[in-house]
């Protein structure tokens, strides 16, 4: 009989879930909690976890005043990394992630939203192995994190020089979204609507939810990161 862990969800905002992630969790009949911050619910006893997965938001790691819970947030993912727990980070919670390990998260040159290409940077790299050189992703940030020490970077793309990083085998941080259904990407769209005017980097409404052939290409992908990590 196949272990069974504990994967620990954070949550900032109630329309950025764990996509596909929440299907491969099921699969392997593996054990799903969550802490929604935005709701001020209580983080967990980090010995009651093994992985951690730090999904996105529409605040930045800079907002503590806004957002008060990030400061205990920034120092339970640093604890959980510290202890040797996988963690895995999505948008905001890669920019978490290199900013706890001690990079620096700071206003990209341009807004990227939409579906866009990135490129591999590390091909080399285990994890790497069955993912195309270059793919379509769908992106949502206006932010970007440098990469921590003693991590790897994985992705580029043309609007964006830092799209992921592995630190240590243990901790992936990505800047894009391999784990959008088409459900979880019409929330975030209609959710963020406000922010797609017309820029180098950003699509139109209808662009976007119309862009759907590459979802599955990208969900595979996220399974078999899942895979190399935590299986």
């Amino acid at each position: 009989m196949a272990q069974i862990v504990n994967i620990h969800c954070l949550q900032h905002v109630d329309f950025e879930g764990l996509g596909c992630m929440e299907e491969w969790i099921a699969i392997h009949n593996h054990k799903l909690t969550y802490t929604h911050l935005y709701k001020g619910e209580t983080l967990p006893d980090l010995a009651e976890i093994d992985v951690l997965i730090v999904m996105g938001g529409e605040m930045s790691v800079h907002d503590e005043a806004d957002f008060p819970w990030l400061k205990t947030e920034k120092r339970f993912i640093k604890e959980a990394i510290d202890q040797g727990k996988k963690v895995i980070g999505i948008c905001l919670g890669a920019q978490l992630i290199s900013h706890v390990l001690g990079g620096e998260v700071s206003a990209n040159k341009d807004k990227e939203i939409g579906w866009y290409p990135v490129e591999v940077v590390a091909p080399e790299l285990p994890i790497l192995k069955n993912v195309p050189s270059v793919l379509e992703v769908f992106h949502w940030h206006g932010e970007t994190f440098s990469i921590p020490e003693n991590a790897i970077r994985l992705f580029q793309s043309e609007g964006c020089y830092n799209q992921g990083f592995l630190y240590k085998e243990q901790v992936l941080g990505l800047q894009f979204h391999f784990e959008v259904t088409n459900e979880t990407m019409r929330e975030m769209v209609l959710a963020g609507q406000k922010e797609l005017i017309e820029n180098k980097y950003i699509q139109s409404l209808d662009t976007i939810l119309n862009t759907t052939a590459f979802i599955e290409q990208n969900n595979t992908i996220m399974f078999g990161f899942l895979d190399y990590l935590i299986q």
